[in-house]
């Protein structure tokens, strides 16, 4: 448990610059050979049990927090608790936010029963291709990708990929994602991580070069793409219409240049909740 700024979700279009209480417990539905976060994922270690609506009432004693995020391990696999508190959550403090950080692989009937207490998710689109799924991390494309339709249709979605050196780098499969997202919106932003080697993997990090390239593939169908585990890049918010900046991130200093959806300057629509 821990209060994190909402950027580090990452969530970069949901109430910017603002802190969330994020909680989690141990393991995962995958086993993903990459695992950047595998001390929790996958692993299993003694947890301190909370009843839900003792952590509904943990939202409110963060000064500034705006909800309850549940992230560091894969919520699907503690459904029933994270349901159980998020209606909790929800009846006794409306105005706090629900978030799920997700590999998106839950069934259609618990995300139905989810999904009217969730106000955003960063789901992970791992790669585009069955076989990568099936080979590197285990479970179904196809599941994840109606999972992330579902999602778009009821909450704020930010979709997160991680680019791992010489299995889903590629430019054609990069601007695959990115073109299959922009079918459903080009407003959806995208998050391209960069790879480091961890857990079961040993191949080089990602080269830098490559998530530079990607970025700019992917920007060829979608407005907002942004960089992960990148130094020294910029990951500030522009107007897609006129380039105006509209959120400015430096490290973990965040400062939300305008008061409205809309660009200040050209007066186009800008998907952020404020």
């Amino acid at each position: 448990m821990a209060v994190d700024p909402v950027e580090k979700k990452p969530l970069y279009h949901f109430k910017p610059g603002k802190r969330i209480l994020s909680v989690g417990s141990f393991g995962c539905n995958f086993s993903c050979d990459f695992c950047q976060n595998y001390s929790i994922a996958q692993s299993r270690a003694k947890s301190e049990y909370l009843p839900p609506e003792q952590l509904a009432a943990c939202s409110m004693a963060p000064s500034g927090n705006i909800g309850i995020a549940f992230t560091y391990n894969e919520p699907s696999i503690w459904f029933e608790y994270v349901y159980d508190t998020v209606r909790k959550l929800k009846e006794s403090y409306p105005d706090k936010k629900a978030v799920l950080v997700t590999n998106g692989y839950i069934g259609p009937e618990a995300l139905d029963m989810l999904l009217p207490f969730i106000d955003a998710m960063n789901i992970d689109l791992k790669s585009i291709h069955e076989d990568y799924y099936k080979k590197v991390c285990g479970g179904d494309v196809g599941a994840v990708q109606k999972t992330i339709e579902a999602a778009y249709r009821k909450c704020h979605v930010e979709i997160t990929t991680l680019l791992v050196n010489g299995l889903n780098d590629s430019m054609e499969e990069t601007e695959a994602i990115a073109s299959w997202l922009a079918a459903l919106d080009k407003n959806i932003p995208l998050h391209l991580s960069r790879y480091f080697p961890a857990y079961r993997m040993t191949r080089p990090a990602t080269e830098e070069s490559v998530m530079v390239e990607a970025k700019k593939r992917a920007e060829k169908h979608l407005n907002y793409v942004y960089l992960g585990n990148m130094w020294d890049t910029d990951s500030s918010t522009y107007c897609p219409e006129c380039g105006k900046l509209l959120i400015e991130r430096q490290g973990s200093s965040v400062g939300v240049l305008t008061d409205q959806p809309v660009c200040p300057d050209c007066g186009a629509p800008v998907p952020i909740i404020l």
